[in-house]
């Protein structure tokens, strides 16, 4: 995801800025790989010609937009130590606080916390500016390692993140990882000195494939693994920040991850494996099936559940980045649900569900001033928000693609030039609930916190479900019913 700070940079679009070229076929390129239509390595090489191009021209030497430059280049790099020590060399923006901010950032996803620290006071003493916000991320980095690691004191710290191995060295053994893995079904290969069976892929994105494979070859310790190239550590942090932000009765909603390996090509996740199916695959059974829709007491527990997930997140300043139905995970818990605990998500609701995976996206809200706002495009077609689409800030709304996972399970409601309007919606169905919730997720204002607003449209839909004894019933027979068919195919 592309993101940035509103007023950091001088966009400027001169003729005579040799720079604003070169700003221009970046761009373009990014969108490229974004898009497949070219690689990683052709995006760094234009990268590695503009900084050779431009780097001894004193016009850039503290533009904000240069650095960037430096920046993207460098976390494709296997030696950032030499790129920072060029950026120092060449005193690109040693005066502003951004250097020092990004690059402790990048150490401290790889765990290098020590030398992360090391790079905020070398900010501190050259008064950096702007020198408030510096000591402000310089006190929030404190404080994520205080909690991390129950130290008092900085000197205390081990500075390595639980279930976290790095190495500077290439994945032994074969160059092309992903190819290994797809060649031959039952594969064992050893990582971290746990060896693990390969029973096929599972799923693949752009830039990761995951596999679903058995510790030690025991069929009762099936895990995922997600490996990625180039390596990409940053969803291990998301995974931990879960850990240590969301209550533990709500934890296993947001998906497990065990450890990661790190490699200088690849970077192997190793998480929890659900076999359920995701979102998608529900709609899909009902698409495929003479063209039907998911009946509204599915519709609205699903949607409970998501707007559930959200409040949690956004209560403790996290946001997905890629909210979409293929990557909430399906949770069965065992037949016969009833009524109790259906509020509170407790007994067996505690294991029903969703599951929200796929947390390489991921925002931070920790990492950044409280009055943050971003731009850019999660690129993830129909399910971009209003915001990216209008080019126009956004935070929480990134995560309103809620509507979207509604408008493809129903066709009560659509969204036409920033409003709602009624459409074809059926005579049985309770019009003014999902009337409200169209209209509050749609027609957000600010960039503001939506916990609350979440809140109040997810109890209210908890009320009409537990208001009427048959609606429970119906919801455990589709439940079960749902199960038996997304299971046995």
């Amino acid at each position: 995801m592309a993101i940035g700070y509103r007023d950091t940079a001088d966009e400027s679009t001169s003729a005579g800025d040799p720079l604003f070229p070169w700003l221009l076929r970046i761009k373009n390129s990014t969108e490229d790989v974004f898009s497949g239509r070219i690689s990683g390595e052709d995006l760094d090489k234009l990268l590695y010609e503009c900084i050779s191009t431009c780097k001894r021209d004193a016009r850039y030497r503290n533009d904000v937009r240069f650095l960037k430059i430096w920046f993207l280049y460098l976390e494709g790099c296997e030696d950032f130590e030499r790129v920072f020590r060029e950026v120092e060399e060449n005193e690109i923006c040693i005066g502003h606080s951004l250097l020092y901010e990004w690059y402790a950032l990048f150490l401290e996803v790889k765990g290098l916390w020590r030398r992360a620290n090391l790079v905020y006071q070398t900010g501190l003493s050259r008064k950096a500016e702007p020198f408030d916000r510096l000591k402000e991320a310089h006190s929030l980095f404190l404080q994520r390692i205080s909690k991390r690691t129950k130290a008092s004191s900085l000197q205390k710290v081990y500075f390595q993140i639980r279930g976290y191995y790095a190495t500077n060295k290439v994945f032994p053994g074969k160059s092309n990882l992903s190819t290994l893995l797809n060649s031959s079904r039952n594969k064992v290969v050893e990582i971290g000195r746990r060896k693990y069976q390969i029973k096929g892929c599972a799923g693949q994105g752009g830039f990761a494939q995951v596999f679903k494979a058995f510790i030690d070859s025991n069929p009762d310790e099936v895990v995922a693994l997600k490996v990625q190239k180039p390596p990409f550590p940053w969803e291990f942090h998301m995974y931990r920040q879960l850990d240590s932000r969301i209550p533990e009765n709500q934890r296993s909603s947001f998906g497990l991850a065990q450890r990661v390996h790190v490699y200088s090509d690849y970077s192997i996740l190793v998480c929890d494996y659900l076999s359920n199916g995701t979102l998608q695959d529900v709609i899909n059974s009902y698409a495929v099936v003479g063209g039907k829709f998911m009946e509204e007491v599915l519709c609205m527990y699903y949607t409970i559940e998501m707007l559930y997930m959200l409040e949690t997140l956004h209560g403790v300043g996290i946001i997905h980045g890629d909210f979409k139905p293929d990557n909430l995970l399906i949770r069965y818990p065992p037949p016969n649900l009833t009524e109790t605990g259906f509020h509170e998500k407790t007994g067996s609701w505690s294991n029903q569900g969703l599951c929200l995976v796929d947390w390489g996206r991921g925002i931070d809200l920790s990492l950044f001033p409280s009055t943050i706002e971003f731009t850019g495009d999660c690129r993830t077609s129909g399910f971009r928000c209003t915001e990216m689409k209008e080019n126009k800030p956004w935070k929480f709304q990134a995560s309103g693609h809620i509507r979207t996972l509604c408008n493809r399970a129903h066709d009560a409601a659509q969204h036409l030039h920033g409003g709602w309007k009624e459409t074809s919606t059926r005579r049985y169905w309770n019009v003014d609930l999902w009337k409200e919730l169209f209209t509050r997720l749609l027609n957000r204002e600010t960039c503001g916190d939506d916990t609350e607003t979440l809140r109040n449209l997810r109890k209210s839909m908890e009320e009409y479900v537990c208001s009427d004894p048959k609606l429970m019933n119906k919801l455990n027979e589709l439940l079960a019913k749902q199960r038996v068919s997304l299971c046995s195919s």
